[in-house]
């Protein structure tokens, strides 16, 4: 009993982690319990307190199959069923270990007893064997479970470790960053360390090869003759390159340059400061208390000076030697050179055999400046070094070619005039310009670039230049030299200009400010040759064709970029001649117009229009060619008399016009195209304004020397003309003029006196003076038209005519109407008792006075249709003129039959037939009018 209660205990205290919780040896009877359940039995079930599901029954079957071993076989099972259909009571493991009552035992019988003992017995056996195997599922359950908690225990060292690994790699890892960042430290500070060494080593090595020796600790530098070669140019440029690395390191990180300065020449601007010119470092005294650093920079600084006079000597004194050489051979600038043989000359020659050395030494210096940048130390000495090669090249140039730009313009001027000598003159300098550029180029220009535009530009000039292109190679500046040549020879520079303009796209060497100066300092020959020829110049249509050859040229000139300088000086001579045109235009213009002085022949009127000989002092365009073309013979002389007399027929209509007019409008169409449009206008604007007032002070001579009809045809026909000859310049003709307006000025100055008060000196607009001026002086604006002007005095000039017209038709008839109309306007009673009692209404005398303009209207129309004719060569215009006058009439006879009428019969000697005859005689005038004004001008 003690090993069962202590394997329950043990089940008991095992029950948590035992896969078989809550199957007790209670439980192991639950099959039998299923078949009959005894009440009297001692020990209850689980079941009667928690019942179990069928399915939880199931589960616990297969629990107690898995652990009670073969206690509950199959055969087992089926004898116990066998038995207990003989007995209801089952056997439990409780019945079985309580002893049996005294009063069961003695009522039973003997049978009973055994079959007890028996179940009782083989119950205890079942239960013994399900302990002993319960037993062992215990041990194997605690052996598993501290072989869990061993390997738990295991995975729980693992981790730790792993976790200590992880932090000693990551302190390795740490580690070996840290000594790599030292030993990029240390490597950094070992180079920094080895650079003063390097750049001190370099120092001293580079003096001898460059010439120069650093005598007593550097306080003496000597010059000598250098070891190094500028041709040999892979180490001259290695020397060059240590050189500006030392100046750069003892400038900077030394400190020399704030001891020393700027290298380079001491006339740099990076070395004035303050207006003031400061010496360069090279050229500084030795200092005994400038540290080591700044003393070396200012030796690398002497070294870089030497090395570039090298190159100054292989370039500038070069070029300096070359020119002068070229001055002494063809003795410049006493004797100029020839034009047409300046390209074959030495002033050519002798630098294209030079240019190829310099530019390559040249190159050397611009690459350097390149590498360096614009803001570095080193840079300056060569940028130094460029400008005055170039510098250099353009003071030789501009010395060997101005003696002979200029003669060769003068030379010009003399053979071919101001007009013929402006084309040709424009056309040198642009072919100057174009192989000056080349020339430049050759020198200061960057041979890769030029090399691969050549190569593009060859295939598209190859085919035309057929084999003389080969003649040319790329790398030979005589052979580039000639191909321009043989450009220039055409009679035209556009090839020239084409080609220098592909050549030039990619290398824009050619737009440095001084070789730019020195091309405008030869173009300004052009200038001063022409605008001393323009001061003397009067005549307009010589200055309207030097400005017309000029503005061509100079569109040539700006077609290509090798060009512009010659374009910029054209254009100054263009500005020159054309306020010289415009000086010329408005003198003749205030002589011809303003000033003029009419004599008896300009105010002919209509002697002139009647074909009488002009004066001799009118000279017309055309005239002389017109001569010369009389005299040929043949069909030549047939053809050109035909054209001569449509040139005379033209001639006289122009002579025909009013000296000022005409002098208008040829001026006025001189200067149209050769001027500035604002400027044309405004010259128009005073000529016309002149031109009208001219034409109407003629009218009234002519009215006082050959009457009203033609003083009024005179001033309609020109100022048709005038307002015709104007619509093609397509121009407004307006302005506003401005006027300073005083008369408020002595108010002003008197309240500025009587203001004692007065702020003369205050920051505002209450200033004592900016109140004068602002109240005493005022500006006028006026609006000024011209056209509408000249429209103005054209219909005043037509209403004139209509209207004296109209009176000259209408004679008597006319003052008879103004008469009847002034009584009837002036009498206090009625129009009829005015014009009974008038003497002037006697029907006898409006009888004759009807017939006698009846008898005058045929000569009278006769004669203003003559005049018309002669003024006026249009049909349309008559017509357009005449129709008013014919209303007019029209209108004049209605009214004198209205006037006729209100007279009665018997009074001042009126009676029907009387009056019937006079308005017949009107009739009659009226349809005589109409008849004849529609024969001779069309129909009304």
């Amino acid at each position: 009993m003690s090993s069962l209660s202590s394997s329950r205990g043990g089940t008991n205290n095992n029950n948590n982690n035992s896969p078989t919780r809550g199957a007790t040896s209670d439980d192991i009877t639950t099959p039998m319990k299923k078949k009959q359940q005894s009440p009297s039995i001692l020990a209850p079930s689980y079941e009667t307190f928690a019942p179990r599901s069928a399915a939880q029954r199931v589960r616990l079957n297969r629990i107690a199959a898995l652990t009670a071993g073969p206690c509950f076989s199959a055969n087992s099972v089926d004898e116990e069923q066998k038995e207990s259909s003989d007995f209801d009571e089952p056997i439990t493991l409780t019945s079985a270990m309580c002893p049996p009552n005294n009063s069961a035992m003695s009522s039973s019988g003997s049978p009973f007893s055994t079959i007890t003992d028996q179940k009782i017995s083989n119950t205890l056996q079942q239960t013994f064997d399900a302990t002993q195997n319960l037993s062992a599922l215990i041990k194997d359950t605690t052996s598993l479970r501290l072989a869990l908690r061993a390997s738990i225990n295991i995975a729980n060292d693992v981790s730790e470790r792993h976790s200590d690994l992880l932090r000693h790699s990551g302190e390795l890892s740490a580690a070996a960053e840290r000594l790599q960042h030292e030993e990029q430290v240390l490597t950094r500070r070992a180079e920094e360390i080895g650079k003063p060494l390097k750049h001190y080593d370099a120092v001293d090595r580079i003096g001898p090869l460059v010439g120069v020796l650093f005598k007593e600790g550097g306080k003496v530098v000597v010059r000598g003759i250098a070891k190094l070669h500028v041709d040999n140019e892979d180490e001259f440029v290695r020397i060059l390159e240590e050189i500006d690395e030392a100046i750069e390191f003892f400038g900077d990180d030394g400190g020399g340059a704030e001891v020393f300065g700027r290298p380079g020449s001491g006339n740099s601007s990076s070395n004035r400061r303050g207006g003031r010119e400061h010496r360069a470092a090279s050229q500084q005294p030795f200092q005994a208390t400038a540290s080591g650093s700044a003393e070396y920079y200012r030796r690398a600084c002497a070294l870089q000076d030497a090395a570039l006079e090298l190159l100054r000597v292989g370039v500038a004194d070069r070029i300096s030697q070359t020119s002068s050489q070229i001055q002494d051979a063809l003795k410049l600038p006493k004797v100029p050179i020839a034009a047409d043989k300046l390209e074959a000359s030495l002033v050519y020659t002798r630098f294209h055999g030079i240019s190829r050395r310099s530019n390559a030494l040249i190159n050397i210096a611009r690459r350097r400046v390149d590498a360096l940048g614009g803001g570095s130390l080193a840079a300056s000495s060569y940028e130094d070094f460029l400008t005055l090669c170039r510098n250099t090249y353009c003071g030789a140039r501009e010395t060997l070619l101005t003696t002979t730009i200029r003669s060769h313009m003068d030379i010009l001027k003399d053979r071919h005039g101001l007009v013929g000598m402006t084309r040709l003159a424009s056309v040198f300098l642009i072919r100057l310009c174009t192989i000056e550029t080349a020339l430049y180029l050759d020198f200061f220009g960057d041979p890769d670039k030029r090399l691969r535009t050549t190569k593009k530009v060859s295939g598209d000039v190859g085919d035309g230049n057929d084999g003389n292109e080969t003649e040319g190679k790329e790398g030979d500046s005589d052979g580039k030299a000639s191909s321009f040549k043989r450009l220039g020879s055409s009679s035209s520079n556009g090839g020239a200009a084409t080609l220098a303009s592909q050549i030039l796209s990619e290398d824009a060497t050619y737009r440095d400010a001084e070789f730019q100066s020195m091309l405008g300092s030869l173009c300004s020959a052009l200038h001063r040759t022409i605008r001393r020829g323009l001061v003397s110049v009067l005549d307009l249509d010589n200055l309207c064709q030097v400005v017309s050859v000029l503005r061509e040229e100079r569109s040539a000139a700006n077609s290509s970029s090798t060009t512009l300088a010659a374009a910029r000086a054209v254009s100054g001579v263009i500005q020159d001649a054309q306020e010289r045109l415009i000086f010329c235009a408005n003198a003749s213009l205030h002589k011809e117009v303003v000033r003029f002085k009419p004599t008896p022949a300009d105010l002919n009127y209509p002697g002139k229009l009647l074909g009488e000989k002009p004066e001799a002092a009118i000279i017309v365009e055309g005239e002389e060619n017109a001569a010369k073309g009389s005299e040929d013979t043949g069909e030549t002389a047939k053809e050109e008399a035909e054209v001569n007399d449509a040139v005379t027929a033209q001639l006289r209509v122009y002579e025909s016009w009013f000296p000022p007019m005409r002098s208008v409008l040829r001026i006025l169409s001189k200067i149209f195209r050769v001027v500035e449009p604002r400027v044309f206008e405004d010259i128009a604007l005073s000529a016309v304004q002149s031109c009208t007032k001219c034409l109407k002070d003629a009218s009234s001579h002519i009215f006082r020397a050959s009457g009203q009809i033609h003083s009024d045809l005179f001033l309609v026909k020109h100022l048709l003309i005038l307002r015709e000859q104007l619509s093609p310049f397509d121009i407004q003709l307006r302005s506003v003029e401005r006027q300073l307006d005083f008369s408020e000025a002595g108010k002003a100055v008197s309240r500025f006196l009587a203001n004692r008060n007065r702020r003369l000196f205050s920051m505002s607009t209450e200033n004592a003076l900016v109140t004068l001026l602002r109240e005493g002086v005022s500006v006028q604006e006026s609006s000024v038209d011209s056209k509408r002007d000249l429209e103005d005095c054209l219909r005043s000039a037509c209403n004139d005519f209509i209207e004296h017209t109209t009176s000259s038709l209408l004679g008597p008839i006319s003052g008879f109407i103004d008469q009847c109309k002034n009584i009837g306007g002036s009498s206090s009673d009625g129009t009829t008792d005015a014009l009974r009692k008038a003497s002037f209404m006697n029907g006898v005398v409006v009888k004759g006075m009807f017939a006698s303009a009846l008898d005058n209207i045929e000569s009278e129309l006769g004669n203003v249709s003559a005049q018309m004719k002669l003024y006026l060569e249009n049909q349309s215009t008559q017509n357009i003129l005449m129709k008013p006058v014919v209303r007019k009439i029209t209108r004049a006879l209605e009214e004198a039959k209205r006037f006729i009428d209100e007279v009665p019969n018997d009074e001042n000697d009126w009676d029907a037939e009387l009056r019937a005859e006079v308005l017949s005689i009107a009739t009659n005038f009226e349809t005589r009018v109409k008849v004849t004004t529609s024969a001779k001008h069309g129909a009304n």
